[in-house]
């Protein structure tokens, strides 16, 4: 697919991030979109925002949608369809996504889940619910957003990092399944998974929004600033990183690419070429401190 302009993608998570850059660049080049998110503020922004100096005839529509409640991904389509005045879609990306539950033992179960619900069955619900309009084009591209995290479990030995990390581990080894998939039974659909470093997004505000006060479990024993240096973190991690327009460049090209596998700035290159090289020391201290702190330094800066 080198050309997007007349097709018409979907979005999740277009509110902001990798979602918002993605929805101005597609509307630039003549691509409708459907988005979806939790914050309609945010959506409204969005669709400002991609529309300016977008082609006539552009349209950039919004639905307030929770990816992880199937019913609702499943009216986002009808209303997708409904208002764009067509039965099929050519692009889908499953980019929505939050941290948290960082462990099995001491996070809320709650909130362990929620955040694998929304990372994981949010990709799913989102495939099961768009992939007939998909298959009803004459091309077709779904594009599902995972993580470095999604071949390395981990920001490091001493942080707990699992809801995440197995979400996104679900993301990429179902979006390699759907490359025979697609091949035997929808020849015209390709998929690919993007795994991204570093990006400079609100996430890890958005986390903090997402589960509000924090449970006492999440607080560390006598640290009364713990919220606050959260809260600091975030700004940190969301003011550090690849920005979010060169982030959606890449993963646009690779789409044009036909790549399956598409790893977002050189700290995911450098970071998937460490774990290849020696994944048996992956979760060790010397690994951290070698290969890992290297090419990630601004991620450990804001998780410092």
């Amino acid at each position: 697919m080198q050309d997007f302009s007349g097709k018409l993608a979907v979005i999740t998570g277009g509110g902001a991030g990798i979602g918002r850059a993605l929805t101005k660049q597609l509307a630039s080049e003549g691509c409708s979109v459907a988005m979806c998110d939790v914050s309609q503020a945010d959506m409204d922004e969005s669709c400002a925002y991609a529309l300016d100096g977008a082609p006539q005839g552009v349209r950039v529509t919004s639905f307030l949608a929770d990816v992880a409640m199937e019913a609702e991904l499943e009216a986002f389509r009808d209303d997708t369809l409904k208002r764009h005045e067509i039965d099929h879609i050519h692009l889908l990306f499953n980019n929505a996504g939050i941290g948290g539950g960082g462990s099995m033992i001491s996070s809320p179960r709650d909130v362990w889940e929620r955040t694998f619900g929304v990372c994981w069955y949010g990709v799913y619900y989102s495939a099961r619910a768009f992939l007939p309009a998909l298959m009803r084009a004459d091309e077709g591209h779904m594009i599902n957003v995972s993580s470095v995290n999604g071949f390395w479990a981990s920001l490091g030995p001493e942080t707990s990092h699992t809801a995440y990390s197995a979400a996104k581990f679900a993301v990429k080894g179902f979006t390699e399944a759907l490359v025979n998939d697609f091949r035997n039974n929808a020849p015209h659909l390709k998929a690919s998974v993007v795994m991204p470093g570093h990006i400079g997004t609100n996430i890890a505000l958005n986390t903090m929004r997402e589960f509000g006060e924090l449970s006492s479990q999440d607080i560390p024993s006598g640290d009364p600033d713990f919220v606050g240096d959260q809260q600091a973190r975030g700004e940190a991690f969301r003011d550090t990183g690849l920005n979010p327009v060169e982030a959606a460049k890449i993963i646009l090209q690779g789409v044009r690419d036909e790549r399956w596998r598409i790893l977002v700035g050189t700290d995911a290159q450098a970071l998937d070429q460490a774990v290849r090289e020696a994944p048996e020391e992956a979760y060790e201290q010397e690994f951290m401190e070698t290969r890992v702190a290297p090419v990630l330094p601004s991620l450990l800066a804001a998780l410092d």
